[in-house]
């Protein structure tokens, strides 16, 4: 089996420049998008808000997943694909509030997480949306040490993935927004690869 470690994808230095311009075109693009979709703003109960908003949040917990890799990583492929994934989810989390400010809706709603989504309330765990980790499994990422954090971050963070294509192939089934669909395919696409690479990850970690 291929080592990921010695691949380009995590051993090159210029990842972390690759992935800062590749934020900055996606964030220029999203918001000329938003602002064309502007004129046919969806509405504040719609898929498209609905995803927009439950969607931050989701990214907003791989973020700190993401850091802590980054940060307390015990290889250096865990680190690199955490910075990535903190970075992506962060500047992706910003095209989805821009989103809702063009649309003259608020960041936050009172509506009940997947509400938008038919049968969303069955993906729940909880109140947690589709692959989210508990407040138990975050503490324990962040107490971990050495090769626990490994361990505990491709686990937690493979299953995040899942969830959020789970959500995105939703949002995709009902709205026919330029930008949602743009960004939510792009999306499905990046963590579709990603869960790939941290189950090889996975697989070539357990041999060390």
């Amino acid at each position: 089996m291929t080592d990921v470690g010695n691949s380009p994808r995590f051993s090159t230095r210029g990842l972390a420049l690759a992935v800062a311009l590749a934020l900055l075109v996606g964030l220029a693009i999203g918001f000329g998008v938003s602002r064309l979709a502007a004129a046919g703003s969806p509405a504040d109960d719609s898929a498209a808000a609905g995803f927009a908003r439950d969607m931050t949040a989701h990214h907003a917990q791989a973020v700190a997943m993401g850091m802590i890799a980054a940060k307390k990583g015990n290889s250096h492929e865990v680190r690199t694909i955490g910075e990535d994934i903190a970075l992506t989810q962060q500047g992706q989390i910003g095209i989805m509030g821009q989103w809702l400010r063009d649309w003259g809706l608020n960041l936050n709603s009172t509506a009940k997480p997947m509400a938008w989504m038919p049968d969303g309330d069955k993906a729940l765990n909880g109140n947690l949306m589709p692959g989210m980790a508990t407040a138990q499994e975050m503490a324990a990422l962040e107490n971990a040490t050495g090769k626990e954090v490994d361990r505990l971050f491709l686990e937690m963070m493979i299953k995040h993935h899942l969830g959020g294509v789970h959500m995105i192939d939703g949002v995709l089934e009902q709205t026919d927004d330029p930008g949602v669909l743009w960004l939510a395919k792009g999306m499905k696409t990046r963590q579709q690869i990603e869960i790939s690479d941290m189950q090889q990850l996975q697989a070539t970690l357990a041999k060390r």
